[in-house]
């Protein structure tokens, strides 16, 4: 289910954005296109790393840590009211036009969605209810589609489109907030838990969420920025047509990113903390063949999304001939990332988080200094190339720590194992 809804998230999402480019104009589309990338920037800084928090303590905790989830909903909703603000603040700050003022405004209500649909997919993990996860991921992208179809029917103008944007964005709230009600109320079984919740007698202390929960923030942001920050950077030093020509091409390689992150962020993570808790043998499996397995399905990812990218330039229409050439430089990318998110997930669940984000870190540097020396240079061809470059030395920072400090003198299990593993010749299989 979850493999399908990505694949419904991913055709909606590249369709919205072929119909975008070739029903706005170019510099209304790179404007359009830059406003969602800092949207994207701004939404986990108002989680605060909150949902991979829930997953952390319930699998330390089990039904205890309920008393995690209200005081960290307070902070989020604190958080929330400030982010607001200051993205308000910017888009009326500055010399843009009244256009780029409204679509910057309007597409606000998009952080407040992707907040929403962040935290009901931790609950839906902890439930196992990983259907009801997949209807919700891909109602917002049917949703704005149908909005860009009434664009390219009826000729809207990209202020419209963020109107309606924003109005499934509110949509989106709405049917988040009865999603999350009675896992809050502590109503629902838990996956992997035995028994049902029991009252919390006290909540833990909003400056302890903040001091739990402040590694997995910052995370998303490293993230994140991996995948936005050459978009923004085009925008500002080579104009809103230069974000157009990589906009596209960067939808492509997120959607192609979305199959690691179901994988390990909405399948195997809340598992992954359990296993690290007493499983050492599960440990091991997901490493030995998480890891080779993801690098080899990225490579073919790799390969199949640089030669569909040789449609682009047929899709969007003139003015976008460049686009095959820096997708194909992107895609350069994609096995570095498949590979890395599967060493993450182990840094993660196995009590080095903050070495992890620490890497993180350093990986946005590298992005930063490299973006800074290759988009003057080479214009968007080099902000994609800068990207590359990011992507390989945080894959090998990932890997490298795993290997001393995961499976260090372990004997890495063999394809008899993971059989054995997966039968009933072993009963704690999980």
């Amino acid at each position: 289910m979850l493999g399908l809804s990505q694949v419904g998230v991913t055709v909606a999402a590249f369709f919205a954005q072929i119909l975008l480019a070739r029903t706005l104009p170019q510099s209304d589309f790179g404007t359009f296109s830059a406003a969602l990338a800092v949207t994207a920037l701004a939404a986990p800084l108002v989680v605060f790393g909150v949902s991979e928090l829930w997953l952390q303590r319930f699998g330390l905790e089990g039904h205890a840590a309920r008393r995690w989830i209200r005081p960290s909903l307070r902070l989020v909703a604190g958080i929330c009211v400030g982010v607001l603000a200051a993205a308000l603040g910017w888009s009326l700050a500055g010399s843009a036009g009244p256009g780029v003022t409204s679509i910057r405004a309007l597409l606000i209500s998009v952080i407040v969605a992707q907040v929403g649909l962040t935290l009901v997919a931790s609950a839906q993990q902890l439930r196992g209810d990983y259907r009801g996860l997949s209807v919700l991921q891909v109602a917002p992208h049917v949703g704005r589609v149908l909005v860009v179809l009434a664009s390219w029917a009826i000729g809207l103008s990209a202020v419209a489109v963020a109107a309606g944007y924003a109005v499934v964005a509110l949509l989106t709230v709405v049917a988040c907030i009865v999603v999350l009600r009675p896992f809050v109320a502590g109503t629902v079984p838990l996956e992997g838990h035995r028994g049902t919740a029991t009252a919390v007698t006290s909540d833990v202390p909003v400056s302890r969420v903040v001091t739990a929960a402040t590694p997995f923030v910052l995370g998303n942001v490293f993230y994140l920025m991996g995948i936005y920050l050459g978009t923004i950077v085009a925008a500002e030093v080579l104009g809103p047509e230069a974000a157009a020509l990589l906009a596209v091409p960067m939808a492509v390689i997120t959607a192609a990113y979305l199959v690691p992150r179901v994988v390990y962020q909405q399948y195997f993570l809340a598992k992954l903390h359990r296993w690290a808790r007493g499983d050492r043998d599960a440990v091991l499996l997901a490493y030995r063949f998480g890891t080779s397995g993801m690098f080899a399905l990225g490579i073919l990812a790799a390969g199949l999304v640089a030669l569909g990218g040789q449609l682009l330039p047929v899709l969007l229409g003139p003015g976008y001939g460049e686009t095959a050439a820096v997708l194909a430089v992107l895609a350069l990318a994609v096995p570095f990332r498949f590979g890395g998110a599967a060493v993450a997930a182990l840094l993660t669940s196995g009590g080095l988080l903050r070495r992890k984000v620490v890497h993180q870190g350093v990986g946005t540097l590298v992005l930063l200094a490299a973006l800074a020396v290759a988009t003057p240079m080479w214009g968007v061809r080099g902000t994609a190339f800068a990207t590359v470059v990011a992507e390989a030395a945080l894959c090998v920072l990932f890997w490298v720590t795993v290997r001393r400090r995961v499976v260090r003198g372990a004997a890495l299990p063999s394809w008899h194992d993971l059989r054995r593993r997966l039968t009933r010749e072993s009963p704690s299989a999980s």
